[in-house]
């Protein structure tokens, strides 16, 4: 993973160090024991301690901690707010107070190996040399150097380099377990900014590009992103309310550290020290002056590339309660969020994909058929949940001869474009069928033949109604479908037997058909399996629970479909586990002489 650090540093205003004790500290750590050396002033030496890779921090003549650069955080772990100011008994360096008091007693320099053999080091990695030099002015020992150096045994750099791999091996599998759980674009991106914080940082953003924009890095003037997430630790929530948050549009401004990851192609790390790098690092005046009220000290903003094409950006932030970020940081969150970006993208694909068959089966359900007067319909078509791409469930409706009409409900197996496409072939392959006007079961023969001489093409159940009010008949023909149910005033739900043969597409025919009167006021609901079916439920116990509704029989279709989905259908609990479809029919009655 590329990188690019935006300059600046954490420990760049000492707390109590005065421009002395700066000098003093620089030259310890040049190795002259102590003393005052010319300099531009504090700022420079401030500035110079700060972008050091080695860490260094002050002890005064009491042994409280008063200055401690970018460095020695981070080679620490420990927070500034758990140092600065307090008596260096009192925190984690309480093992070396007595090496510090001889330091001051004597002014002599001690040295310690962490985790060696020598005593007590400091609580740094193994293997690091922490150097205890005395500060002096005036040829008295005013307070301690601490200072913190690589260990240049090739072992010791070995075993740290294994246990970083280690810890970024662990990581990087806890990521794989809790994003990408499902194929929800928004939901991907709130996993990755969940799995941020605190983990990697104190505020976590996700934005993505709208699925139709331009894909390339290197164009970031203007780009419009959509926010899909935004995490932050419990103490920043009032903080970050001025951030833009999910659902929203965001535009990063040219020259902030996100357009110039976008620009680049490779993550941008910054550690802005005044208000004024942290505006020129911000995408917006509203967004700094929520970093300014965070208190966010360090930046790494990593752009999200899946398939070579730009998918978005992930923006860390961390406060000075954490340490900066560094170059490790960065290899990181790059190999992190690259494994994040193939989720999102595969999860976008999905989408898109789910929206294609999804356009077409509207499409393809919007206008069925129109039928005789002498008949009233209503139909209802509602997609699945998010568990699964739609299905290829379908109804229609065929005007024939005589004032009759048939009813057709079909349900295509499997899932996604490929069923939706199916679908369609079936319905317009049944308009033809039907148009000879053959008795039901012989059009469910011939689409039988049809559909199975095609090897390509999924199997699908059928049922046909057929409706002849001026004879007062129903004729029934189902291919595997389940049954009808039949609504009348005063009488209970009724499932219809109907004799049932194979699915369309095995060849093995054998269907038949059966008959039923036709009586005014009575309603013909026909539905696909989503409308009943539940997971690990048997199907008789589904039927039952649809043959115990209480269904309006007088009024509106409309208001008996919203009645029978409320009774079985997908409740308030969550969206339905597969697709489904509906159609109502009943005979109208006879008007004028």
């Amino acid at each position: 993973m590329r990188f690019r650090h935006g300059g600046g540093g954490e420990g760049g205003t000492p707390a109590g160090a005065d421009s002395e004790a700066l000098a003093a500290a620089a030259a310890a750590l040049a190795g002259s024991g102590g003393g005052t050396t010319d300099s531009d002033g504090p700022d420079l030496l401030g500035e110079l301690l700060g972008v050091l890779p080695a860490g260094v921090a002050l002890l005064d003549a009491e042994l409280r901690w008063v200055y401690l650069n970018a460095a020695f955080t981070t080679v620490t772990g420990l927070r500034r707010a758990d140092l600065l100011g307090r008596p260096a008994g009192a925190t984690a360096f309480a093992d070396t107070a007595g090496t510090l008091r001889r330091v001051l007693a004597d002014g002599r320099d001690r040295e310690r190996t962490s985790g060696g053999p020598d005593g007590p080091g400091a609580p740094v990695p193994p293997g690091l040399r922490v150097r205890y030099r005395p500060l002096t002015a005036e040829g008295r020992v005013t307070g301690v150097v601490v200072v913190v150096l690589d260990d240049p045994d090739p072992v010791q750099e070995l075993r740290r380099e294994l246990a970083r791999a280690r810890t970024r091996l662990a990581l990087l599998e806890a990521a794989a377990e809790r994003i990408g759980t499902t194929l929800d674009v928004d939901t991907t991106c709130a996993e990755l900014a969940a799995f941020a914080v605190p983990r990697l940082a104190e505020l976590a953003t996700v934005d993505v590009l709208p699925p139709d924009a331009d894909a390339r890095t290197g164009r970031t003037p203007g780009r419009r992103f959509h926010r899909a997430a935004l995490t932050c630790a419990d103490g920043l929530r009032p903080a970050v309310d001025r951030l833009s948050r999910p659902g929203e549009s965001v535009r990063h401004r040219e020259g902030s550290v996100a357009a110039r990851a976008l620009a680049s192609g490779v993550a941008v790390l910054v550690a802005p020290r005044t208000a004024e790098e942290l505006a020129e690092a911000a995408p917006d005046p509203a967004c700094a002056a929520a970093y300014r009220a965070a208190g966010v000290t360090s930046l790494l903003v990593v752009p999200l590339t899946a398939r070579g094409r730009l998918i978005g950006l992930l923006t860390l932030a961390r406060t000075a309660a954490s340490p900066g970020f560094g170059p490790d940081d960065a290899v990181l969150v790059g190999d992190l969020a690259a494994r994040a970006a193939t989720g999102i993208d595969n999860a976008r694909r999905y989408s898109r994909s789910q929206g294609i068959a999804l356009d077409l089966q509207r499409a393809l359900l919007s206008e069925p058929g129109h039928p005789h007067q002498n008949l009233e319909l209503a139909s209802r078509y509602l997609p699945s949940g998010t568990s699964s791409v739609v299905g290829g469930d379908w109804y229609e409706t065929v005007r024939l001869p005589f004032g009759r009409t048939l009813l057709v409900m079909g349900d295509v197996m499997g899932h996604g474009v490929e069923a939706a496409v199916d679908m369609s072939s079936y319905r317009a392959t049944l308009r033809d069928v039907a148009g000879t006007d053959l008795p039901p079961h012989r059009i469910l023969r011939q689409l039988d033949a049809v559909i199975a001489a095609n090897e390509s093409a999924r199997p699908a159940t059928c049922l046909l109604a057929l409706a002849d009010p001026g004879r007062g008949r129903w004729t029934f023909s189902s291919a595997g479908h389940l049954p009808p149910a039949l609504i009348a005033p005063g009488r209970p739900t009724e499932l219809l037997r109907i004799p049932t043969g194979p699915p369309l597409g095995t060849g093995l025919g054998g269907y038949q058909q059966t008959g039923r009167d036709l009586l005014p006021g009575e309603t013909l609901l026909l539905y696909t399996d989503g409308l009943v079916e539940r997971r690990g439920e048997d199907i008789d116990a589904s039927l039952a629970r649809l043959a115990a509704l209480r269904l309006p029989a007088d009024g509106p279709l409309e208001d008996l479909l919203d009645a029978a989905l409320r009774g079985v259908g997908p409740g308030p609990e969550g969206p339905a586990e597969d697709d489904i479809a509906v159609l109502a029919a009943r005979p109208r009655a006879r008007s004028g002489p």
